[in-house]
């Protein structure tokens, strides 16, 4: 083969626990560690959501930057690209180019009023883009400066590895965070639905499992894939339906500059309103009920449910594929059981692809509030400009008169 052994991952797990575990076999030994070091993250991930948006943010943020931290690893070891001039600083330099160039964007669209008390911060978000596109420049000039003779090809293998994966972390991790300012609730149910597929289907294809799946992932079987999906889909239903209770989680997430914190305080969309519905003649004779209370975001839940447990595994199966074309077990060793960071989010990166793509052609209409916002920061004959435009609009559609004024 033309791809070099990758040094395999050292063995993370704790002392106490190989030596709790010593007497079990293999399979029930990692079958401990999976499940011990699972509920170890669910009760932080808890922790965080207790914390706060901003804390949520910074969690995707620092999983994004060890995410990218370990593809790149990789290619290092793939290509002994250690002696690369520059290589390493050029990766990181990429990674905040492109992170700055998204969420100078966030702040501009969720920051409004905060960036327009600062002066310096206008300037900016008014050349944000140039901005990026002149700090992109800056370190393509400095790679092809480094370029050196005897190693072209492997130095632009490299640079298209840097942007493939800023492409899968900084991009996806962005979407996710979009995800989130749409309302908590857009967060927590893709996330948790992803997180219970995964925990699901290993739970059934550990015990019952007997028939593989795919070739990519010998361990993966077609009994802990449909009884992960039927899990998934009920986990789905039943989660929203508590969430969607409280403002809290369903709220869009915005910035209060007069406090300075995040706010979830709103009157709930539609989606998050009781509502009553009639149950199918075929599911009548079984549930015995004709109608049923239930609030319209359960319905959504479905859909995002059924991706999570039918399309996002593709995304693991994808990353099957990739650690068994570099002949590699695990990402990294940063989860005992469970490998690296990657590991446990290459599905969720594309669920959260699906579900900004979901809300944007299903569920968002224009926001005012982030119209209104935009409009803040305009100049002063800029906003009389659009009052004036908007004034002509409503007399011409009879909803203000002619005469009035203010």
């Amino acid at each position: 083969s033309d791809v070099p052994d990758v040094p395999p991952p050292t063995d993370s797990t704790p002392e106490i626990l190989k030596r709790a575990l010593s007497g079990l076999s293999a399979r029930w030994k990692n079958w401990w560690i999976r499940g011990i070091l699972t509920l170890a993250m669910i009760s932080v991930f808890f922790l965080i959501i207790y914390l706060g948006s901003f804390m949520l943010m910074l969690l995707v943020l620092s999983i994004q930057v060890k995410c990218y931290h370990e593809i790149i690893t990789i290619g290092y070891r793939v290509y002994h690209s250690y002696d690369l001039p520059w290589f390493r600083s050029l990766s990181w330099y990429f990674l905040l180019c492109v992170n700055y160039f998204f969420y100078g964007e966030t702040v501009a669209d969720y920051f409004a009023t905060f960036v327009q008390r600062r002066e310096q911060l206008q300037f900016l978000i008014r050349y944000h883009r140039f901005i990026s596109f002149a700090l992109y420049l800056t370190g393509f000039c400095m790679f092809v400066l480094s370029l050196v003779k005897k190693h072209y090809r492997l130095q632009f293998y490299m640079f298209a590895w840097t942007h493939v994966t800023l492409l899968i972390t900084v991009t996806q991790s962005h979407l996710v965070i979009q995800n989130l300012f749409e309302g908590m609730i857009w967060f927590l149910v893709p996330i948790s639905s992803v997180i219970c597929n995964d925990i699901t289907a290993y739970i059934f294809g550990f015990f019952f499992g007997r028939t593989p799946l795919i070739k990519l992932s010998p361990k993966k079987t077609w009994e802990g894939f449909i009884g992960g999906f039927f899990s998934t889909v009920v986990f789905g239903f039943i989660f929203s339906y508590f969430l969607a209770q409280h403002q809290y989680f369903v709220c869009p997430v915005e910035y209060n500059s007069e406090t300075n914190r995040f706010v979830t305080e709103c009157e709930p969309s539609e989606l998050f309103q009781m509502k009553k519905y009639s149950v199918p003649p075929l599911l009548q004779a079984v549930l015995g009920w004709e109608t049923v209370n239930m609030y319209p975001f359960q319905m959504h839940s479905i859909a995002l449910s059924t991706f999570a447990s039918l399309i996002g595994p593709f995304g693991g199966f994808f990353a099957s594929g990739f650690k068994r074309a570099f002949k590699i077990k695990d990402f990294a060793d940063t989860i005992p059981g469970h490998g690296g960071i990657m590991d446990r989010f290459d599905c969720q990166y594309l669920m959260a692809t699906f579900v900004h793509v979901y809300i944007t052609s299903f569920i968002r209409g224009p926001n005012p509030s982030k119209l209104l916002k935009q409009l803040l920061i305009l100049q002063p004959e800029q906003q009389l400009s659009v009052y004036k435009t908007l004034k002509s609009h409503l007399v011409e559609k009879g909803i203000l008169q002619p005469s009035l004024r203010g």
